[in-house]
């Protein structure tokens, strides 16, 4: 992509290794990340999302950590991918590659919020 081509060059000349896309991919997820966080956290917490819902269902008596949620909200995805791949199907509002873009993004935060937590 145009706007990342500078990026590009200097991150392809730190890891030189790997496949040309993969770095392409990660500042998706990074431009994904950013552009739905502007929606869930509004200039707040970045994960407050998962804070907010591990609150919510405490409250209701269920032992959940905001890292439990995101892995929950990761699942779904999952579930969705592999119905996709499974009845052969590309889905008509998220595809297949959005979806794995949402999950690689999940495992990130699940990651961030389980450090978080320790």
């Amino acid at each position: 992509m145009e706007r990342f081509d500078e990026l590009l060059t200097e991150l392809r000349s730190m890891f030189p290794h790997g496949h040309r896309k993969f770095i392409l991919a990660c500042l998706d997820e990074m431009e994904l990340h950013s552009q739905k966080n502007a929606d869930y956290a509004k200039g707040g917490d970045p994960l407050g999302n998962f804070h907010r819902v591990s609150l919510m269902l405490n409250s209701w008596g269920l032992d959940v950590s905001p890292a439990l949620v995101a892995f929950i909200y990761m699942l779904k995805q999952v579930d969705a991918v592999g119905n996709m791949l499974g009845q052969k199907y590309e889905g008509e509002v998220e595809g297949i590659n959005k979806r794995l873009q949402d999950i690689s993004v999940y495992a990130k935060l699940i990651g961030v919020l389980y450090d978080e937590q320790r």
